[in-house]
């Protein structure tokens, strides 16, 4: 990408917002907003301060932002969520990092930048990044072959829930940066759990959305 792509997004109506006017749910299921295909490198994201919020490549020092190698994983969010900077987690005393929840598809296929998947978490990492709390949830394709044996962390194998921790917990290193820590013992939380903190992202996202907590420099379409 370069420094003024922007990948928008179309409803009936003109440019929609992939933050705020994709539902987070369809029926049961989840809506992922995907912003990394896997085994690519750029660090896409939505644009939480643009209008809008279009895809863009991450900037850090006047830079377009690239992980150091692929990421083995499809990568993005979940719409309508929120980690409040202003709350503090009581078990593990940090706060939100401004951004909606991220999530990790693990599935065999390679979702494009920008598509809409319906996803079932499975667990969710408590990762703790430069003192601020990042959620990473676990998640697969509701269509892909393994949905229907995956429907909680423990059906997840070890292989790819400790593959998934350890790129998280390294891959800033190059550029100098400490490794990345994790709550709860560095394990995943179950489903349940998972759906809770999920719901907690969606009822902060609410009151972002609502004018009830400061939005600072997030365009929230208000």
């Amino acid at each position: 990408a370069t420094e003024s792509f922007r990948l928008k997004f179309q409803g009936e109506e003109g440019d929609i917002s992939p933050w705020h006017d994709i539902p987070l749910k369809s029926g049961d299921v989840y809506n992922m907003v995907v912003e990394i295909p896997k085994m690519t490198k750029a660090k896409m994201e939505v644009a939480t301060k643009e209008e809008k919020n279009p895809i863009a490549q991450d900037m850090k020092k006047g830079k377009l932002r690239d992980y150091h190698g692929p990421i083995f994983w499809n990568y993005g969010c979940l719409p309508q969520t929120w980690e409040d900077p202003t709350v503090e987690h009581p078990e593990l005393k940090c706060f939100g990092d401004d951004d909606p929840i991220d999530v990790v598809e693990i599935g065999s296929s390679a979702l494009e930048m920008g598509s809409v998947k319906e996803v079932k978490p499975l667990g969710v990492l408590a990762m703790i990044d430069d003192g601020e709390l990042d959620w990473k949830v676990l998640a697969i394709a509701t269509d892909d072959p393994l949905a229907a044996e995956y429907n909680d962390i423990d059906d997840v194998p070890l292989a790819i829930q400790d593959g998934i921790r350890e790129w998280f917990r390294w891959y800033k290193t190059p550029d100098d940066k400490p490794i990345n820590e994790f709550g709860f013992d560095e394990k995943y939380l179950d489903v349940k759990a998972t759906n809770e903190i999920i719901e907690e992202t969606h009822e902060a996202w609410k009151k972002l959305r609502s004018g009830d907590t400061e939005a600072g420099k997030l365009w929230t379409g208000n």
